[in-house]
């Protein structure tokens, strides 16, 4: 085997080289010599930094925000939102001052209401089924009217839209609604649930309004008997639900209206306008809307749960139940909203007639007028019935069919443990009649007028005399 020399591989390693040459010799930019250069392409950094440069694109004039306009528009296969997930629990887009304006303005688009505080309380009840178990009561809603087509069923329409789980309904039975209720959470939307109360329509309404009245407050239960003959036994249903309820006024049981927040609907006038109700295209408007009111209600649940906000002056008892969810969410929200709710919390609680008011109360009203206008505290009998009768736009002179007697007042008086009893006049004359003040018998008017009736001058401020 021969072997190679060193003089024999330099010399074919030199022809090696003149066959193929020095491809790397010179710099790719300006061509000078490579020599002492790091690099197999350029002599030095700069070089280097100036033929990248030459061969790039120059950068876009707005930073590449701007669209391509060779490009064509089309709609993303996959919206951002699904690879980023679901938001965090509690996050929101919106703060909970702008949703509820919201919905104020999209339930203002339907309806012409009698005044400024209803849209505000509407759209704070609509709130408050989508966090109804979180409150000891959820507060009854009432719309009711003089005559029919004065918008009642289209506010509930508008409610069916925004509220959590809504159940409409116009005839449901007693029974179905029952079952409605104990299989979940859901709202009430009765439309003309007059019919239902109403003694002529033949129908017994006592179950019905056994429901609403208990379901008012949080794990209120009914209790039934349910399967036949050999096996029946007692069922406990769960009826709390917040309801909202519509028919024409005068229909509802009082039982139910001290457990609600009225609306009094009066039809529009010619010349007053509102957006056309298309079922499809506003079922689409409100999707976004009530998703957003539903999950800014659920970030705050637990805080407006534990909330106990502050009620106007002359708020109390049950009219403080009815009203505390509502200001409560009020308060959550921020911005003018708690002014708002409160304003209107006063405006229905002492401003305004909600409820129906018995024979016994009215005559009580009448009569604290009576014994302020002849400064006086006992009148006889014969002198009070005489007065009542006078009053144009009281019921006394027409009370069942036939006027007010001193048997009937001695009745309805009764009732508050007020007597007739007899006293000394001034002229040393005695008469049976009524006093203000407390005797062996009876607790005297003012006991009644005090425990029945608001305070005197609450009255006058309302009809403007104080």
């Amino acid at each position: 085997m021969t072997t190679m020399t060193e003089s024999t591989v330099d010399t074919t390693l030199s022809a090696i080289d003149d066959v193929i040459g020095d491809t790397f010799a010179a710099c790719h930019h300006c061509g000078r010599s490579m020599a002492g250069s790091v690099s197999d392409d350029f002599c030095c950094e700069d070089c280097e930094t100036a033929w990248l440069a030459a061969r790039c694109e120059p950068p876009p004039v707005d930073r590449g925000q701007g669209p391509d306009p060779t490009v064509p528009e089309t709609t993303p296969e996959r919206p951002l939102a699904s690879f980023l997930g679901d938001p965090p629990p509690g996050a929101v887009a919106k703060t909970g001052a702008e949703v509820l304006d919201e919905v104020a303005t999209f339930v203002a688009r339907f309806n012409v209401f009698p005044d400024e505080h209803c849209v505000p309380t509407l759209a704070l009840w609509y709130a408050h089924t989508h966090a109804a178990a979180q409150f000891y009561v959820t507060p009854r809603l009432i719309l009711d009217s003089a005559e029919p087509g004065s918008g009642k069923t289209r506010v509930l329409e508008v409610a069916a839209l925004l509220c959590a789980a809504p159940e409409m309904t116009i005839s449901a039975t007693s029974a179905a609604l029952f079952r409605m209720v104990s299989a979940g959470p859901i709202t009430i939307l009765f439309d003309e649930v007059d019919a239902v109360f109403n003694p002529k329509s033949g129908g017994s309404s006592e179950d019905l309004r056994g429901l609403l009245n208990a379901g008012y407050k949080n794990g209120a239960t009914v209790a039934r008997c349910v399967g036949d003959a050999k096996a029946m036994k007692v069922q406990r249903f769960p009826v709390f639900a917040p309801a909202a309820l519509a028919g024409i006024a005068g229909g509802m049981p009082p039982t139910i209206t001290t457990r609600a927040i009225t609306i009094h609907m009066r039809k529009r006038r010619h010349d007053q306008r509102v957006d056309q109700f298309r079922q499809r295209t506003i079922e689409r408007e409100s999707a976004p809307l009530r998703d957003a009111l539903a999950a800014w209600v659920a970030s705050i649940a637990e805080q407006v749960g534990e909330a106990a906000p502050i009620l106007p002056d002359g708020v109390t008892d049950r009219a403080a139940e009815i009203w505390e969810p509502l200001l409560a969410i009020a308060d959550a929200a921020g911005d003018h909203w708690p002014d708002t709710a409160r304003a209107a919390c006063e405006h229905f609680v002492l401003h305004t007639s909600t409820e129906s008011t018995s024979t016994g109360v009215s005559l009580l009203a009448d009569l604290r007028n009576l014994f302020t206008k002849h400064n006086t505290d006992r009148l006889p009998t014969k002198t009070l019935l005489a007065d009542l009768a006078q009053m144009e736009e009281a019921p006394w002179g027409d009370l069942d069919g036939k006027q007010l007697d001193a048997r009937r007042m001695a009745k309805e008086l009764g009732r508050f443990s007020v007597k007739p009893t007899t006293f000394a006049n001034p002229d040393g004359t005695k008469s049976k009649g009524y006093v203000t003040f407390a005797t062996k018998e009876q607790v005297g008017l003012i006991d009644a007028w005090d425990r029945y009736l608001p305070p005197a001058n609450a009255d006058n401020d309302e009809n403007g005399e104080g």
